[in-house]
Order: C-alpha cells, then structure tokens, then sequence
C-alpha cells in the first residue's frame, strides 16, 4: 500500500492537471495489470512452442564451461605436443579408444590399422595411454612410457597431457551434459517457467509502455510521439543486458561454482530445475539492471532528480548501485559483483551527462521564447508607433473648466453692462494742492477710481463722490 500511494504521488506530480480520485487510481491500476496478464499469455504461448530452441541456448552457456574447463587442460601449440589438440577432435579420439579397449591386442592393432584417420589413432592411442599413466604413481610414469615401446612423438605427446591432465573418460561431464529432474512435472513446469521468462524478454516494449502510461497519465500528443523512441531505447538497454550476462557474466559464474566444486573433490552434478531458475534470474537481473538509464532520465523529466543533485551525490550513488548489485547477483565472488556494478555506474555517468544535456536544452528554450516575446513586444511597439504618426494631427481643444460656483444671471448682468454705450461723465479739475501725495492713505493717482456693483438693478450703475455725499446728506 504504502509503495502504490508513492506512485499515485507520482502520477499527480508529473501531472498536476489531471488530479483523480483514489478509486480512479485503482481502476487505472486494474486495466494495467489486466494489460499485461494479456501481454504475457500471448507471448508465453508463442514461446512455449519453441522451448526446445529456448532449452538448447539456455544450456549452452553450461557446455560453454565444460569447453572452456577442457580446452584449458589440452595442449594447443606444436611447443608443447606433436600433434596440438582440440575438444572437438579429443571427443573423438576418446570415444574411438572406448570403442577399441573391449578388443584383444591382436584386433585393436587390426583395428587401428584399417581405421582410415591415421591422426585420429594417434590421438586415440594417447588416450589409452593417458588413462594407464594416471592410475600408477607419479614416481613410476616415466619409466612405464619409457618402457611401453611405443614412437617417440606418442611419447612426447602422452607426457603433455600427463602435466594438464585432461579427463580420459567418455561420461566425464555426465549429469552436467544431460542434468536431471526428481519430480515427474518438474521438466513440464520447468518449460512453463523458461517460456515464461522468454514471453517477459519478447514483450518488454509492451510491458514497458503500459507501466509508463500507468505512471504518466494524460500524455500530451508531443510526449505521445517521444514515448515510442524512449520505450525503444530502454528495449534496447534491456536486450544489451540480458547479452551481456548471457555471453559475458553467466559462463563465468559458472565456471567459479564449478571449479569450486572441484577444487573440494565435489562432482558437479547439476539439476536442471536449479539451473533454469540461477540462469534467467542472472539474465533478467541484468537486464532490468541496464534499466537505470531510463528509470533516471524519467524523475528527470519529472522535476524528482535534476543535474545538481546527481553531480553532487554521485558517491553516494556509487556506494547504493555496489550494494544493489551485491544483493542482486546470486554469486558471492568480487568478480561477478563488479560485472554488474561497473556497467551501472557506467550508465549512472551517462545519466548525468544526458541530465546536464537536458537542462541546457531548457534552458536555451525558455531563452529562445523570451528572446521571441521581446521581439514581439518591440515590433507591437514600432507598429503602433508609426500608426500614430501616419494619423492626421488634430488641435487640441483647451481643457473645459466647468466652475462649481456658476452663476447666470450675474453672467447676463454683466453682458448687459459691457453692451451699454459708454456715457460722458464731467471730469472736474482737481487741485494739486489738494490731492493727497502718492503713497498717503494708500492712494495712487496713477490708480482708477473703483466702481461699485450692487446686486440691486435699481440703484444706479455709475455714482460719482459728490453724488454719494448728496445721499448721504440726504439720510
């Protein structure tokens, strides 16, 4: 439960538009696990009517040991025997000189004699020799060849087999050439589990596309179009490591167990049930391994991991993907646990790189965009610019002053008053003497003398000082 809510987190941080309910989760987890039961029946069927070419390739790496353990016991060069030696043709002369060892001596020489490989006798009389040479003691080997009679180079070339000291018999891989079953169905549900783990191999690029719709909803149609390359690639990393443990780890793998094995005196009798299920775990193990590029490069694309981080953590990384690969290799040895841990801190670089890639990739974009949003705000502005010059210029009105305070019939009082012919008034002589200096009272000849308005239209307009003495007089 826990690991499914960190999913569904997930989903809602990648697209933070398409918010569901919880139900609505589960019902997307549903059609995708119902999509990839599908997926693997199919692929499971297809594959089951080929276990007997997915049986032989799966076994190969096993006669891949076998090979290897005798080739290194064979003598290959003419320095070091007459007659250099492969598996090939030592198989051969082994069962030639099996064939030859129920005959009495007259008939094996006549035996011998018609054979028409002269070489092949050779290497199968050296073969017999080789078996009565290892069963006496070390002490007494030379003086039985020396003392057996027989050619110089046959000499020769039983003394180098005895210094490697390859198996004379015929069954000597036995039981790790045919393996056994201990059960009735264990054959039957074995070819059920190897064309099960095949139907993952084959129907990967679909498995993969469905858990990425699952974790990815909403995909836009840009995204859509990258999917398919990027379920390529990652196709493509899990094939590199399923080869790469086939022909690379696992015959090594072997070859440590089954030399281990002999080194305590142990016969390597393996069964075949234990060694399908050890040999596609290796493979798969590996190949989901070479996934981290894609796994990475996603929490990229979803803001969970950025370029600073994995530079800045990179030790810390190194020290998770040796522990992750301890745990997973099913060998204790240094040698098969670098195997898997070197290429992953390989593709973790890689990883890194292609984070750094990206985040420049960015960031040129959102320069790029705002680069194109100055240039299309300068051309909005040059635009409107030159339609304000090309328009006709039209005077400006000065700016109406509409006074709060206004008063028309004051504004028809005075109209009235300046419409009226300007009446001769008498001026009268005024004595200099009598006129006040400039600067007394406040009063400057230069000054004209202030007209009084009253409110009232029936006093007059224009009263002159002796007038008003008149009526004041008068009061």
């Amino acid at each position: 439960m826990y690991l499914l809510q960190k999913v569904i987190q997930l989903r809602e941080k990648a697209h933070p538009d398409h918010e569901k309910p919880f139900l609505e989760h589960l019902e997307d987890l549903r059609v995708m696990i119902t999509r990839i039961v599908i997926t693997l029946v199919i692929s499971m069927v297809v594959c089951f009517s080929f276990q007997k070419q997915l049986m032989e390739v799966l076994r190969r790496p096993v006669e891949q040991v076998w090979i290897n353990q005798l080739e290194a016991k064979l003598p290959k060069s003419t320095e070091v025997a007459p007659k250099p030696l492969d598996v090939e043709i030592w198989e051969k002369a082994k069962s030639l000189e099996h064939a030859a060892a129920s005959l009495e001596p007259a008939q094996r020489d006549h035996f011998y004699q018609v054979y028409p490989d002269a070489d092949l006798v050779f290497h199968a009389r050296s073969v017999g020799l080789l078996r009565a040479t290892l069963v006496m003691p070390e002490s007494r080997r030379e003086a039985f060849l020396a003392g057996a009679g027989i050619p110089e180079a046959l000499h020769k070339q039983v003394n180098a087999l005895v210094k490697t000291a390859p198996s004379p018999e015929v069954d000597n891989r036995g039981n790790l050439k045919l393996m056994s079953a201990l059960k009735p169905t264990e054959t039957f549900m074995l070819s059920m589990k190897l064309s099960f783990f095949a139907g993952i191999i084959l129907a990967f690029p679909l498995l993969l596309m469905f858990v990425l719709q699952f974790i990815l909803p909403g995909l836009h149609a840009h995204e859509k179009k990258v999917m398919w390359p990027a379920m390529a690639v990652g196709f493509g990393l899990f094939l590199a490591g399923v080869l790469f443990a086939y022909y690379g780890v696992l015959p090594r793998a072997l070859m440590f167990f089954y030399e281990w094995s002999g080194s305590l005196g142990v016969s390597n009798d393996w069964r075949i049930g234990e060694y399908i299920s050890f040999a596609t775990q290796f493979t798969l193990l590996f190949g989901l391994s070479f996934e981290l590029p894609v796994v990475v490069m996603v929490f990229v694309k979803l803001g969970l991991l950025t370029y600073e981080t994995m530079s800045r953590t990179r030790s810390y990384a190194i020290v998770a993907i040796f522990v992750a690969a301890a745990i997973l290799t099913p060998t204790p040895d240094i040698f098969t646990l670098l195997l898997m841990a070197m290429p992953m801190i390989v593709l973790y670089e890689i990883c890194i790189w292609l984070a750094w890639f990206d985040r420049r990739k960015n960031r040129m974009e959102e320069e790029r965009e705002a680069r194109e949003r100055e240039e299309r705000l300068l051309l909005a502005g040059a635009a409107g610019t030159a339609a304000t010059a090309d328009a006709p210029v039209e005077e400006e009105s000065p700016p109406s002053y509409e006074d709060p305070y206004h008063d028309s019939y004051h504004d028809s009082y005075h109209d009235s008053w300046h419409d009226e012919s300007p009446q001769e008034t008498p001026t009268e002589e005024v004595d200099s003497e009598s006129k006040p200096e400039a600067g007394d009272d406040g009063w400057n000849p230069d000054m004209v003398p202030q007209q009084e308005f009253h409110d009232d239209p029936e006093l007059p307009k224009d009263r002159g000082p002796d007038e008003s003495k008149s009526s004041e007089s008068g009061h």
